[in-house]
């Protein structure tokens, strides 16, 4: 059953257009990486070490490889042999250091390493399998409590991810001797615990063995040129004999940008046994590979009398594995939005007996933007200044971090535009002076912030005999409307209907495209699209211009228009040539193009390039139980050109409930006694439900920005969340007068 929305041959660029892959996610014959199956599929299950820092001593597989049904145990004692050389197995999103290799050796280094993968003809049995193996470890010393190991701080090493992720800029002026002048100084230490993705569908990979050394891969992913690289380097395969699909993703918030283990233990148990492998990672599982790392931030802010900042200090701490150097985009913010003359930003890490951190979404900036905006709060109930008129004071149109002018800002629109609409200005601003009933009230604010970055991408343009275009390229859809946009952009380009246009993605056979994250995937592959259908039109203008009597045969490119499967001029709409004519004189013979599309190294520099928003949140606080509601929020955004209002505003009211989320509720708690995530399941890892979710409002405000990229577009992945928790914190201090630094907020710190 086809979508059934209205596809008109009009414009459909900024259309509220829904999924078109919607359906088939709603009845369930969307196939997700864990659901295809192929003759005799054999399933994997990961058995995990229970020891947090040691070494196996023993590892007995005799009673579980005599069970019926199991077929094999892969441990490090008999795992087969794969790349020598640390950079075979690194990945597009790894940090510098030395990437984990599963089943190396007899070295524990994290609690629930995997050590093992049992391989039966059915999951179940493989689970079962696991439980009967015999495994003797010796145990060592181990460290996993961040505040506990401040004296092994250190500066992160650099590597290719700093290219995504710059450091700390150098310092400026002199803060230490500004900041004890300033008329009014905030000095404050902020923390926040570890969290998790916790994505609806969890990680597996089915690898079918094509013999010869070939293998098709369905995979979760973020990335299926990631895992493709991946899997050829790391086993020795040719590129083009690894194939990675992943057309449906259920959720993945940055876990799937770098290859996960079920992936690495699947392809190897295929290649070993030369069978079809399934390996699956349960709920518990899901904690293991990868999470937000607990941070700790100390910022010391100066302002003068007007409320203008002239000193900034932020530091961060985080965690990190024992072997590589994961690190976020924490403290940079601050001098992105606020133009002090005399900064001083740090960002080091403590590496702990834990598995290496990873992008969660908003990377950073929603742990970073948290400190910056309380801080800028507090300056303004000191001074006695609306925290809004605060913000639009300290307004710059430069990024001061780098001395850049912004290619396009519209934040300050945002702010007036969402104060309007949610009533900023029937705030009482005395700390607990709005009531309803024996609720206290609370209205606060936040400003959002996120890179606008945009790299390289391919895509291609296949027009058949019969009018209809398919464009491919490897780029993913994680759920953020990907195939709808790029759908999308292709018709307005070709200008056919929609329904004519066929969007093949998610296939690593397919053009190239780098992992989905960092919202840059619309501004990265968007401007690809447009680019082959560009030259998919001037192929037809060419064709037709040669057609014997053509009435565009003296006509130049800027002379037409390609519409309703006719290309005419311009200036006479009723010359024209359709489609199929020029097909038919063309032998009938598909018309194909293949196109990149890239930043211009020289100039794309020269600008700095950001999404901005504006948040407001009102609270309840029940003054007697300290419990906490959100009442209702809006956020105003401003991301260049909206390509869907729908599933853009989708994106934005995720990242707003993600942000009540890590305001009020998720953290995962270890045990330091035995190095362990005590919570690693849904019931204890507390996420809002439908209760906690009221009336939440999005707003985009209208920008335009062709610096940043033909399409004039920005993602909007992130900006949604970055602003929600802090807005959410300064509004509980407005309704109790408490001040609270440490998320999540839970009502004992409110009693």
């Amino acid at each position: 059953m086809p979508n059934q929305q209205s596809m008109s041959n009009e414009p459909s660029i900024g259309q509220p257009i829904s999924r078109l892959e919607g359906y088939h996610k709603v009845t369930g014959t969307a196939k997700y990486a864990g659901e295809y199956n192929a003759p005799d599929l054999l399933y994997g299950y990961i058995v995990n070490s229970s020891i947090t820092k040691g070494k196996i001593k023993s590892i007995d597989t005799t009673e579980a490889k005599k069970m019926s049904g199991v077929v094999e145990v892969f441990t490090h004692e008999n795992r087969p042999s794969t790349a020598w050389f640390d950079f075979q197995y690194a990945d597009m999103d790894a940090p510098p250091g030395t990437v984990f290799k599963p089943l190396k050796d007899n070295d524990i280094q994290y609690n629930g390493q995997p050590i093992a993968l049992v391989i039966a003809e059915t999951f179940e049995m493989a689970r079962y399998a696991a439980t009967k193996m015999q495994i003797v470890y010796e145990e060592e010393e181990f460290e996993t409590d961040l505040n506990a190991s401040l004296d092994l701080v250190r500066k992160p090493k650099k590597g290719l991810a700093s290219l995504l992720k710059p450091p700390p800029p150098k310092p400026t002026g002199d803060f230490e001797k500004v900041y004890q002048d300033s008329f009014v100084r905030v000095d404050n230490h902020f923390s926040h615990g570890t969290e998790h993705h916790n994505p609806l569908e969890m990680y597996a990979s089915t690898v079918i063995y094509e013999g010869n050394g070939k293998l098709k891969i369905y995979d979760k992913t973020q990335g299926t040129i990631n895992s493709q690289l991946y899997v050829a380097n790391v086993f020795g395969l040719k590129m083009k004999n690894v194939q990675v699909i992943s057309p449906f993703v259920g959720g993945a918030f940055g876990s799937g940008l770098r290859p996960q283990h079920q992936l690495f233990m699947a392809v190897m148990a295929s290649l070993a046994l030369k069978r079809h492998v399934r390996v699956t990672l349960d709920r518990a599982q899901m904690y293991l590979i990868g999470h937000r790392p607990p941070t700790l931030q100390h910022l010391k802010f100066g302002a003068d009398q007007r409320g203008k900042l002239n000193a900034i200090y932020h530091k961060a701490i985080g965690e990190t594995s024992q072997f590589e150097d994961y690190v976020e985009i924490v403290v940079n913010w601050s001098n992105m939005l606020y133009p002090a003359e005399n900064v001083r930003l740090e960002h080091e890490i403590v590496p702990l007996d834990v598995y290496s951190p990873l992008d969660m979404r908003a990377p950073g900036g929603s742990t970073g933007m948290h400190a910056i905006e309380v801080t800028m709060d507090e300056i303004a109930y000191k001074l006695q200044i609306d925290p809004l008129e605060l913000r639009l004071i300290n307004y710059s149109e430069i990024d001061k971090s780098s001395d850049k002018t912004y290619s396009s800002k519209e934040l300050r629109s945002c702010y007036l535009q969402g104060a309007e609409k949610f009533g900023w200005d029937k705030r009482n601003p005395a700390p607990r002076s709005m009531r309803r009933g024996h609720k206290l009230v609370g209205y606060g604010m936040a400003t959002g912030i996120w890179d606008a970055n945009r790299i390289f991408g391919r895509a291609q343009a296949i027009m058949t005999p019969d009018g209809k275009v398919e464009i491919k390229s490897a780029v993913t859809d994680i759920g953020t409307g990907t195939l709808t946009i790029m759908t999308q952009i292709a018709a307005d380009t070709l200008g056919m209907s929609i329904e004519d246009i066929t969007f093949s993605y998610a296939d690593s056979k397919m053009p190239f495209a780098p992992i989905q994250g960092g919202s840059f995937t619309t501004a990265t592959i968007g401007p690809a699209v447009q680019n082959a259908c560009h030259a998919l039109n001037k192929k037809l203008f060419k064709l037709a211009k040669n057609i014997k009597g053509s009435v565009l045969s003296s006509s130049k490119l800027q002379d037409v228009i390609f519409k309703d499967g006719f290309i005419s001029l311009k200036n006479n709409l009723d010359q024209k040539i359709s489609i199929l004519e020029i097909f038919q004189e063309h032998g009938g013979e598909a018309i194909k193009t293949t196109n990149s599309a890239m930043p211009n190294p020289l100039t794309y520099g020269k600008k700095a390039k950001a999404v901005h928003s504006a948040v407001f949140v009102e609270v309840e606080v029940d003054e007697e139980l300290g419990t906490i509601e959100v009442k209702r929020a809006v956020t105003a955004v401003a991301a260049g050109k909206i390509i869907n209002p729908k599933t853009a505003e989708s994106q934005i009211l995720g990242g707003m409930i993600w942000g009540i989320s890590k305001a009020l509720h998720e953290e995962t708690i270890l045990d330091h006694q035995f190095g362990r995530y005590m919570n690693a399941n849904l019931a204890e890892y507390h996420i809002p439900v439908h209760a906690d979710i009221q009336d939440l409002e999005v707003l985009f405000v209208d920008e335009e920005d062709h610096f940043v990229n033909d399409l004039g577009v920005k993602g909007v992945g992130e900006i949604g969340g970055v602003g929600i928790p802090p807005a959410i914190t300064n509004a509980i201090f407005h309704a109790t007068g408490r001040r609270i630094y440490e998320l999540p907020i839970h009502f004992d710190k409110l009693l």
